[in-house]
Order: structure tokens, then C-alpha cells, then sequence
């Protein structure tokens, strides 16, 4: 969703699984960069995004955090605690998004006002 959302407005998106045997991506050649994760075992990041961190080697300017969560594990605490940890390391401009698992309904919109604000400062 979200980046159709981006491609819809400034063109053409690269998606880079850090699970996949893909290249690792030249993140300097981009403007910025959107990082999502989940949030597991009582709000701690996946070992595969913390690895993706550590083989990046260094913080980019301009890095957007999105993260999905289950408020019915560990509660409002730790929902999606896994994005606001890589948003505080990356010192991202926003605060990160946040959605219950699939984005539906409300949450929908909630992911188009974030891109919105991505946008903007982007601009």
C-alpha cells in the first residue's frame, strides 16, 4: 500500500526484501528510505532487520519508519515497538506509522496521511 501510494505521487518505488537473496541496495542513491518491521517476542526488533541495520553500516538522512503490530500481545506498550526503536536510531523527521497487522478501514487512511506527511517533507 504504501508504495502505490508513493508511486502514484513521485513515480517509480524500488522494494528491497531483506529477507530475499536480492543485491544489497545502494541506499545512497536514493532519497530516502522506508524501513518496516514487525515487532516480536515482548517488543523486540527481528534479528533479519537488525542485521539488515548492521550491513547498511551507517544512518541515512531522511529514513521513514513504518511497523505493524497486535495490540493483543503485550498490549499498547509494545505495539509496534519495534518501529518507534528504529525511528528513535534513525532520528527519523516523523513519528513512525503504526498499523494492526493489515492496514483496513480507519488504518487505511492512517497509512495515506503518513505517506502524506512523508511527502511533505521530502518536499
Amino acid at each position: 500500500m504504501l508504495a502505490e501510494e508513493f508511486e502514484r505521487h513521485v513515480g517509480q518505488v524500488t522494494l528491497y526484501n531483506i529477507l530475499g537473496n536480492e543485491p544489497f541496495p545502494n541506499v545512497q542513491a536514493y532519497d530516502a528510505m522506508l524501513i518496516g518491521s514487525y515487532t516480536w517476542n515482548n517488543g523486540q526488533t527481528p534479528f533479519d532487520v537488525k542485521d539488515f541495520v548492521a550491513d547498511l553500516g551507517y544512518k541515512p538522512e531522511n529514513v521513514f519508519v513504518f511497523g505493524t503490530g497486535d495490540t493483543q500481545f503485550g498490549g499498547d506498550d509494545m505495539f509496534c515497538l519495534a518501529a518507534e526503536k528504529l525511528a528513535r536510531f534513525y532520528h527519523s523527521p516523523l513519528p513512525s506509522l503504526k498499523v494492526e497487522q493489515s492496514p483496513r478501514g480507519e488504518q487505511e487512511q492512517e497509512v495515506i496521511n503518513w505517506m502524506k506527511g512523508v511527502l511533505t517533507w521530502l518536499s
